[in-house]
């Protein structure tokens, strides 16, 4: 029996990881990327953005020694150059990672650019500009999605610049507006502030990370207040002009910012075009293709993952969503379920959420219960001078289930997985309630927060 062969346009996390569970698998595997392996996760996103954060980090944390009984002499500084990279060696190595592991399991790659010609068959237009047909039993596309660029914004890659540009900057700018209070927006305000940079944030709606629960917008905003980051929210931008050493912004009520920098974080188009979706007749809706919950779209053998989806756009659910493509292809039923995926950003203090905030607990008719739980409060927060933020847990009063989490605090990218995985297995609140945590730790805040719904919490003030 010949193997079933697969074809997977896209290599970034969706792409990547769904050739490598259908080689496991026992497929055939081919793999088309026209850039470099790893997609914008790995060389744009995800990770450059986490590695600048943590140089900015280290910087802020030996500028407060002092306060840690720790002296240092000599100036300190940033050396932008150094952290780009630093920041480079890193992705390369990631990248030289997935170029391996294709290699183990057997997985090829094809550089250049795919289309597909029918449900069968795609061509590649290679980088010298020869073509290759490839015929497969399967087609997964998984191009992933670039950032927005607004006709209003003059992007010159200079002084106006996206989340691509901006992440090989060789200079630190004294100022920086960026428009977009959203993960993007926020991540490389605190970035650019922990280097020294004047920030200002700008957005049309009416507190930054609207997706979130309001409580971390709330706290998300106090922070950036006392961290000296300028926010403006409900603005409206009117005009953006390029002056000679700065750009020029005008809001709808008449206010002038001017920044030496401006970075546009306005979210991200899906790269469906010029991929033969018109040809073969996959459907698409508000620019991204339709699928179901077995990642298939309307074309028999035609699949689709990740950013190209109107699914949560993450690099984590873009692996899941190949895995999930690959196992119905190979013959096992799989169904993708968006119930208790966690999602994290990296500002300083991290968030991290799962499952239902507040208001779409309500607006879907629980009778809810909040525990709530302070890190200032912590054994483990007082003596690493990590004191800011809070866990919020929702649970429904009715059935003690837990609906969501929301962490804004040291760790709190790690701590949310405690509660997925309670969500993921049904569990109540009264059975997270008896897990006994280390002491003194962070997640002594997440075992609070649960004791918090019952009225037991036992350092809640």
């Amino acid at each position: 029996m010949s193997k079933k062969r697969i074809t997977i346009i896209g290599a970034g996390p969706g792409g990547y990881v769904a050739g490598i569970k259908a080689a496991k698998l026992g497929a055939d595997v081919t793999v088309i990327e026209k850039d470099k392996l790893g997609g914008t996760c790995l060389n744009k996103g995800c990770i450059p953005t986490k590695a600048l954060l943590s140089s900015s980090e280290v910087l802020e944390i030996i500028k407060k020694a002092k306060s840690y009984g720790i002296i240092l002499e000599g100036e300190i500084k940033a050396d932008i150059d150094a952290i780009i990279e630093r920041k480079n060696k890193i992705i390369e190595r990631l990248n030289k990672g997935i170029d391996l592991l294709f290699n183990k399991n057997g997985v090829k790659i094809i550089k250049g650019k795919g289309e597909i010609l029918n449900n069968r068959e795609v061509k590649v237009i290679k980088e010298n500009g020869a073509e290759e047909r490839i015929k497969s039993d399967a087609i997964i596309i998984a191009t992933g999605s670039s950032p927005r660029r607004i006709p209003l914004f003059p992007f010159d890659e200079k002084r106006v610049l996206t989340s691509d540009e901006i992440l090989d900057l060789r200079y630190i700018p004294k100022s920086i507006l960026i428009v977009g209070a959203g993960v993007i927006g926020c991540e490389f305000a605190m970035f650019y502030k922990g280097l020294g940079t004047d920030v200002t944030l700008v957005e049309m709606l009416d507190r930054a990370l609207s997706t979130e629960d309001f409580e971390i917008s709330k706290e998300i905003e106090k922070i950036f207040k006392k961290k000296k980051i300028k926010l403006y929210t409900k603005s409206k931008i009117t005009e953006v002009k390029i002056n000679e050493n700065e750009v020029e912004v005008s809001l709808e009520d008449g206010k002038i910012i001017k920044a030496e920098v401006m970075l546009v974080a306005v979210g991200r188009k899906a790269n469906i075009e010029e991929i033969g979706l018109e040809r073969v007749g996959v459907n698409t809706e508000k620019g991204r293709i339709v699928v179901n919950e077995k990642m298939q779209t309307n074309v028999d053998g035609i699949y689709a993952i990740g950013d190209v989806i109107p699914s949560i756009q993450l690099a984590h659910v873009a692996s899941f969503e190949g895995i999930c493509a690959v196992e119905n292809i190979m013959g096992k039923e799989s169904i993708m379920d968006y119930t208790a995926v966690p999602h994290t950003i990296f500002t300083e203090p991290e968030i991290g959420a799962v499952g239902l905030t507040e208001e779409q607990a309500l607006q879907k008719g629980y009778n809810i219960s909040i525990g709530r739980f302070y890190f200032r409060g912590l054994g483990k927060g007082q003596a690493s001078g990590k004191l800011d933020g809070f866990v919020k847990i929702v649970a429904d009063q009715d059935n003690d289930k837990i609906l969501g989490a929301h962490i804004i605090g040291p760790n709190a990218t790690d701590l949310v997985h405690e509660i997925a995985v309670a969500i993921t297995c049904g569990l109540k609140v009264s059975e997270v309630a008896e897990v006994v945590h280390s002491h003194p730790t962070f997640s002594e805040a997440v075992m609070e927060a649960i004791h918090d719904i019952h009225g037991q919490s036992i350092h809640n003030v």
